[in-house]
């Protein structure tokens, strides 16, 4: 140290940033900048009982744990204070290494894998113990390895638990942290630290696993926040700055004054709930509560209390108004939890961006506050629901308390740029919609499901995922339409939810007895009772799981809002699916569905055809574009919707489909509507709003047949709103068209694969078989029938029933009962073994949060928490014109530099989603523009060159080739291999 550095006193030449600064900037500042930032946090994110309940663990007053807490968040840098960090500038190490009391194994500034939050991890379990934290025998609950294996996470991963023998002589064991005068200083930042912010008291509890995370996840924005070049910037001292004691206080009071500003305008406080017990249905939703509205309405606020939290679990078919009802159960929860907005979750992209503007609606109806509203999903900032959206505030400026520029972006601490451009309430979220990672500290949110379940994965953040989900009210829509992986990743994220006592809504149309047992136990499990409380739930109804005594409700029945009796007819058919000879053969799938779609194309009304795969849909259009020549002749007679369309083009669809097919408008057309029929596939089944007068579905799993059927007849037209063919309303058609072999017994086509389980099929087959002639009552028989397709004794009751295939039939289950309990069981392992620990095994050692027993890759994320898939992008050369992205030739091929945001949105509009084993190897992909393969969104994309060969029927013909098979596109059928 030079002779302007006393002992004891700070060295101001280290430095803590320099990327974009005109001089490196003392790292002591950014110390004190983030202790600053934590604590406008801590005011504006944490409710004054959640602040109490982590001052009162770790043993201290309010104020002496909001400064301590504080102190621990400047902390969080310490590690850049050794030898390999400061030789990342050249010029300041340079002064550091000719000054003879700092000392340094040789080599050592060259350990490029010596990151600084290792060193920060291993200083900092001495350091806290020479403070007089409590110590442990067990290292994992030692405070001081806590704290500083908390801060060490601060890049997003845990190490792992430093031996305590180790920790004593941790720069024996890390060349990294140098040797005498490293040592020093680090001592001399963490008193400075503890001084200037006021931390005078020591700990004296232990640090809980759910208290760290909740610390975490405000120590990371705090850094954030206090790492953009527009907060270091007015702040920066001069290069002969002697960082004197005073001077250090100085520097806070003025980062502690501007802090509350930028916290503010990065939409970071809290969004506040209506009044919890006095609260009325009428108050939040312009329309009159259902029954199953109004019982919650009534019954939860005082289940609840006033500062209670729990689980709801509601139960009833589609179109009986769940959502209302959740986000009534919500506002009743997030009063009563203290909770600081929620996180509406939904199976698919699709659904979520449909559920947005929903989100948006009720906040700015019934929530005050802090009401910034995010998108989240991977493709969120491409999506259209996001554009001109609106929360209800007025129009403000995104600028920080510090002085902008605003005609120059800004940028963040993980680089990323933000816009200071005006903007309205909910587009305001520059800094939220930043970056990635970002998107979870909103206090709104409405996106899929897989942004919270990635929360219990050990990938990069997790925690600060399971932290932007600790204080907000969870709703799950569709809770039974995931498989066994995602199913168990559910367990998982409702033990951490539990264990946070945070507010969960699951929602579901057709959830069995076993899976609502398991998540209601998760959630339980995650409070700490363990003794088992098996629920049946009722159908339509819900139930709350009390968070302080894991008490269950008795499920609540209610009366649906229209019920009614399903007319299934199963229709045995053999699969001429791929057939195209003009006159279909007798028996087969074809003539089935020409003979039960006749009334539509003969008296008007609308039908909804469900194929299983794309190929099949696709074909099931042309055939019966072929049978009805004068429907197809007519725009909208026959329409097909499925996911191989570009993103741009099947929005165009799903909007003209919601037109035809939507709930009726008070100002629309009286009478029957005319012919109509839509070809789709499975993503027809959820949060679509959709209402046909006939559903005809190829055999499915039976819930999955009870949510199509949902489809139809969903809506009261009122008197010759029908055709005389679908009366009487309250008894909906559903033809379920059954694939059989020679020999009559269900034979699932090749040509489905692994789509559905077969052993699910023949179930549901036989069920239904059982009830020909009686139909099904929605809702009383609806959970029996959903329960009975997973009986273990479902073979012996298809022997009681004696029907005449029974025996073959029930040796042919076997076999495909044992396959499916095998993949079931697979599955299972699989995500138990590569989710994190459950909160009761963590122990104390936070590194269990960032390791699974297997380990995660991108092909894991992908092939589970996703399907398979991979995008390609239609390129379209008409008469020997230019590349362009239309078939116009109107947008041409994006060249030359690196493409903005509005050029990626435009390419990545305009893609296909494929199944993986549609694509070529990476090494015979066609190669992209070179500014294309640094791009995120881009760098992934397949291109497919496509010739126009004819026009027909169907349009424009286009050809091409994907690893080294044709494909077909036309706008009218989408992409198809030929």
């Amino acid at each position: 140290m030079n002779d302007a550095v006393g002992r004891g006193r700070v060295d101001v030449r280290l430095w803590g940033k320099e990327r974009g600064l005109p001089h490196p900037y003392p790292l002591i500042c950014h110390l004190l900048d983030v202790a600053a930032v934590f604590e406008a946090l801590w005011d504006a994110l944490l409710h004054p009982q959640l602040q109490e309940r982590i001052a009162a663990e770790l043993g201290l007053g309010l104020h002496e744990a909001r400064a301590e807490l504080a102190c621990w968040a400047g902390l969080h840098d310490l590690g850049k204070i050794t030898p390999p960090f400061q030789a990342q500038v050249p010029e300041a190490f340079g002064k550091l290494a000719g000054d003879e009391r700092y000392v340094a194994a040789p080599g050592a500034e060259k350990l490029t894998r010596f990151r600084h939050e290792q060193g920060t991890h291993w200083a900092l379990v001495s350091l806290l113990a020479e403070a007089g934290y409590p110590v442990s025998r067990i290292q994992a609950r030692s405070l001081p390895h806590q704290v500083a294996q908390l801060l060490g996470g601060h890049h997003g991963c845990f190490a792992d638990v430093v031996p305590a023998r180790q920790a004593a002589s941790a720069a024996q064991y890390q060349v990294g942290l140098g040797q005498r005068g490293w040592d020093e200083q680090r001592r001399c930042h963490l008193e400075a630290v503890r001084q200037v912010v006021g931390a005078e008291a020591v700990p004296t509890g232990e640090l809980s696993t759910v208290t760290a995370v909740r610390v975490y996840g405000l120590i990371v924005l705090a850094d954030w926040l206090a790492s953009s070049v527009e907060w270091i910037l007015p702040g920066l001292p001069d290069r002969t700055w002697p960082g004197l004691p005073e001077q250090l206080a100085a520097h806070f009071r003025q980062a502690v004054q501007d802090a509350p500003g930028v916290v503010r305008a990065a939409r970071l406080g809290r969004a506040v709930f209506p009044v919890g017990q006095d609260l009325q249905f009428d108050d939040l939703f312009p329309f009159p509560p259902n029954a199953l509205q109004r019982d919650i309405a009534e019954v939860l606020p005082q289940t609840v209390g006033k500062q209670g939290s729990g689980l709801v679990l509601v139960t009833a078919p589609t179109g009986d108004g769940k959502t209302e009802a959740a986000l009534f159960a919500a506002a009743v929860l997030g009063r009563a939890s203290g909770a600081r907005g929620l996180y509406f979750a939904l199976p698919t992209m699709a659904t979520a961006d449909q559920m947005f503007p929903r989100v948006a609606s009720f906040a700015e109806r019934v929530m005050t506050g802090e009401r910034a509203l995010l998108l989240m999903h991977n493709a969120a900032w491409l999506s259209p629901a996001m554009d001109g959206a609106q929360d209800g505030r007025s129009s403000d400026a995104w600028t920080l308390d510090r002085p902008v520029d605003p005609g120059k972006p800004a940028k963040d601490a993980e680089g990323e740029e933000f816009s200071t451009a005006p903007a309205t309430a909910v587009e305001a979220q520059a800094w939220l919609r930043g970056g990635g990672k970002r998107v979870y500290a909103a206090p709104l949110g409405a996106g899929t499901i897989d942004q919270a379940l990635t929360a219990v994965l050990p990938v990069s953040f997790n925690a600060l995922r399971l932290w932007g989900l600790s204080d907000k009210v969870l709703i799950v829509d569709e809770a039974h339409a995931y498989g066994s992986w995602m199913q168990t990743l559910m367990v998982r994220l409702l033990e951490w939810l539990g264990a946070f006592r945070a507010p969960v809504v699951l929602l579901s149309a057709t959830l069995t007895g076993r899976t609502a047992s398991s998540l209601v136990e998760a959630y339980r499990r995650g409070a700490g009772f363990t003794e088992p409380r098996p629920v049946q739930p009722a159908y339509p109804g819900w139930l709350f799981t009390d968070a302080a005594t894991g008490e269950v409700s008795i499920p609540r029945a209610v009366a649906t809002l229209r019920p009614k009796t399903l007319d299934v007819s199963l229709r045995q058919v053999a699969w001429d699916c791929a057939e195209t000879e003009a006159q279909p053969r007798p028996g087969g799938r074809r003539s089935a569905l020409r003979e039960v779609l006749a009334p539509v194309a003969e008296f008007g009304g609308t039908a909804l055809v469900c194929c299983t795969t794309v190929a099949e849909a696709q074909r099931t259009f042309r055939d019966l574009r072929t049978a009805f020549p004068a429907l197809a002749g007519r725009e909208g007679g026959i329409r097909l919707l499925h996911s191989r369309f570009p993103g741009l083009l099947r929005q165009d669809i799903t909007a003209a489909c919601e037109r035809c097919y939507g709930k009726p408008r008070r100002d629309g057309p009286p009478g029957v509507r005319p012919a109509s029929i839509l070809v789709a596939t499975q993503i027809v089944e959820q949060s679509l709003d959709f209402d046909f007068d006939l559903v005809v579905s190829d055999l499915a799993p039976l819930a999955l047949l009870l949510q199509r059927a949902g489809r139809g007849r969903r809506h009261a037209r009122g008197p010759g709103g029908r055709p005389p063919w679908a009366l009487p309303e309250e008894r909906p058609a559903l033809v379920v068209l059954e694939p059989v072999g020679p020999d009559g017994t269900t034979e699932p086509p090749r040509s489905w694969g692994d789509v559905y389980d077969h052993s699910l099929l023949l179930r549901s087959a036989a069920l239904l078989r059982q009830r020909a002639g009686q139909g099904v009552a929605v809702p009383d028989d609806v959970q029996d029938l959903v329960d009975a397709v997973y009986a273990e004794d479902f073979t012996n009751r298809l022997k009681e029933a004696g029907q005449g295939e029974a025996e073959a039939t029930v040796a042919r289950l076997h076999t495909l009962d044992q396959r499916r309990t095998g993949t079931r069981i697979a599955e299972e392992t699989l995500a138990a073994m590569t989710g994190i620990s459950a909160p009761y095994a963590v122990r104390g050692d936070l590194s269990r949060l960032s390791t699974g027993t297997a380990e995660v890759t991108g092909d894991l994320l992908t092939t589970r928490l996703g399907a398979d898939t991979g995008r390609v992008l239609l390129l379209f050369t008409r008469d020997g014109a230019d590349v362009s992205l239309d078939e116009d030739g109107k947008l041409p091929l994006p060249g030359g530099g690196s493409p903005d945001r509005a050029t990626v949105r435009r390419i990545v509009a305009r893609t296909v989603p494929v199944p993986g084993d549609w694509l070529p190897p990476v090494s015979d992909r066609p190669e992209l523009p070179s500014a294309w393969r640094k791009n995120l969104h881009l760098r992934d994309l397949v291109l497919v060159p496509l010739v126009r060969v004819r026009d027909d029927s169907e349009g424009t013909v286009w050809h091409g080739q994907l690893d080294g098979r044709q494909v077909q596109f036309t706008r009218v059928t989408g992409l198809e291999r030929t």
